[in-house]
C-alpha cells in the first residue's frame, strides 16, 4: 500500500508540474493575445482619429462659413468656432443695436456686425481645408 501511494504521490506531482506547465503556457498566450490586441486597438483609435480630423475640418469649414454669411450678424460662427467671448461680443452690439434703431441712432450700428460676418463668411469659405483647421481650430485666431 506504501508503494502505492508513492505511485500516486508521484502521479500527483506529475499532474500538477504538467498543470503548472500549462499554465504558464496560457498565461504567455494570454499576454501576447492582449499585446496583439492592444497593437490592433491603438491602430483603429488612430485611424478613427485621422477620419475625424479629416471629416470635421471641411464640415465645420463649410457650416461656421454659411453660418457666418446668413447669420453672422448674431455669432452663431463664433459659437460653433468655441470663441464665445466674440459670439458674446457680437450678438451684444446686435442686439444694442436693433433696441437703438428704435431711436434713430442704432441705424448707423446695425450694419457693422453684419459686414463682420460676411467677410469673415467668405474668409473661412475661401481658406483650404488645412488652412481653416490650423488657423481657427488648433491656432484659435478668433477674428478676421
Amino acid at each position: 500500500m506504501s508503494e502505492e501511494n508513492k505511485d500516486l504521490g508521484d502521479k500527483a506531482e506529475d499532474a500538477f508540474d504538467n498543470a503548472k506547465e500549462a499554465a504558464k503556457d496560457a498565461a504567455e498566450d494570454a499576454k501576447e493575445a492582449a499585446g496583439d490586441f492592444a497593437d490592433e486597438a491603438k491602430k483603429t483609435a488612430n485611424e478613427f482619429a485621422e477620419g475625424i480630423k479629416g471629416a470635421g475640418g471641411e464640415n465645420k469649414k463649410i457650416l461656421t462659413g454659411v453660418l457666418a454669411i446668413i447669420l453672422g450678424s448674431l455669432g452663431v460662427h463664433k459659437f460653433m468656432l468655441g470663441y464665445n467671448k466674440e459670439g458674446f461680443i457680437l450678438l451684444g452690439v446686435s442686439i444694442v443695436a436693433y433696441v437703438l434703431s428704435c431711436v434713430g441712432i442704432g441705424l448707423l450700428f446695425v450694419w457693422i456686425p453684419s459686414v463682420i460676418g460676411l467677410v469673415e463668411g467668405i474668409i473661412y469659405l475661401t481658406k483650404s481645408d488645412d488652412e481653416f483647421y490650423n488657423t481657427y481650430q488648433v491656432g484659435k485666431k478668433p477674428w478676421f
